[in-house]
């Protein structure tokens, strides 16, 4: 699969990164458990049982009929997987479609984000194993997140043309989108005991519809905020000083900050070769803030990735 870009331009000089920093650490963290599982658990026991079946049994997302499950597998759950071409996969995905994503909402959205959709996706998984016919097992991998970041490519970059093997030619996101969704839900209710957890990629998909559509109507973002300034004090001004802006909170801007104290005729920020002035600027940031980035017409969406763009 790959995806190519003809209607954003996007900056490639001080705002955009192929490998911004949560995504860059999630591909890493993933890589190394893998590693660590294949290389260290797999090889060791413990009184006759293997290493790698005590992890799984404490660390793996376990069935709650039996007497393994703990409320942390819900995440350590995403970071362990059962070979290397669904590490690869999945990894290959979550750049491809998480670095637009973590760009233009910042990382510690991009992170929350993900997280909750792996969680979601694991709570559907847990309450589908008790559905008569369904087999109880282990489940690990990063798809159910991964699939709440594909929901959200699709939803933030509708008309994006996707390259989806084996049809070789550009398909909307938005219609990649739901492919794959009709694929995973025709494979759970055909096929439920497959090794595959097609209920979790859809729990993902479904959670990740969610936080797009509704997590700052419901202050999801800002009330998990909330909750980190619990352990990081220095950040509880922000909070009293800016009560209004939860977007602004999560470092939302996928450009250059911007210097609100800029003073003159513009910006210094470019869009067509043309310069846009600040209040130009700050009203586009004060739409997203006050009614998300969905808000925004296709014109303002490409205005944020062309606007650190010098003119040539």
């Amino acid at each position: 699969m790959s995806s190519y870009d003809r209607d954003y331009n996007r900056p490639q000089r001080g705002g955009f990164s192929f490998f911004p920093p949560i995504l860059k650490s999630l591909l890493i963290i993933n890589v190394l458990i893998f590693l660590i599982q294949v290389f260290f658990f797999e090889g060791f026991s413990i009184g006759g049982e293997s290493l790698d079946r005590i992890i799984s049994k404490y660390f793996a997302l376990q069935p709650l009929q039996s007497d393994n499950f703990f409320p942390w597998q819900l995440i350590t759950y995403q970071f362990m997987h059962g070979g290397l071409s669904h590490i690869f996969f999945n990894l290959f995905a979550l750049w491809m479609f998480g670095a637009d994503l973590e760009n233009l909402w910042g990382s510690r959205r991009f992170l929350v984000f993900y997280l909750l959709c792996g969680i979601g996706a694991g709570i559907v998984q847990l309450a589908v194993q008790y559905v008569p016919g369904v087999g109880a097992y282990p489940t690990v991998g990063a798809s159910g997140a991964i699939f709440g970041i594909l929901l959200a490519f699709g939803l933030t970059f509708p008309n994006r043309p996707i390259i989806m093997f084996p049809i070789f030619f550009p398909i909307p996101a938005k219609f990649f989108v739901l492919i794959y969704a009709a694929i995973n839900l025709f494979s759970g209710l055909t096929n439920a005991n497959d090794g595959v957890a097609h209920f979790a990629h859809l729990g993902g998909a479904l959670f990740g519809f969610i936080l797009v559509k509704y997590g700052d109507q419901l202050h999801i973002f800002e009330y998990i905020d909330r909750m980190l300034a619990i352990f990081s004090p220095s950040r509880t001004e922000s909070f009293s000083t800016q009560p209004t802006s939860p977007l602004r909170h999560v470092d939302i801007h996928p450009i250059t900050p911007i210097n609100t104290h800029t003073t003159g005729r513009g910006s210094g920020f470019f869009y067509n070769g043309q310069e846009i002035p600040q209040r130009q600027i700050d009203l586009i940031l004060d739409k997203i803030s006050s009614k998300g980035f969905q808000s925004l017409t296709d014109e303002e969406k490409k205005m944020l990735y062309d606007i650190n763009k010098k003119p040539d």
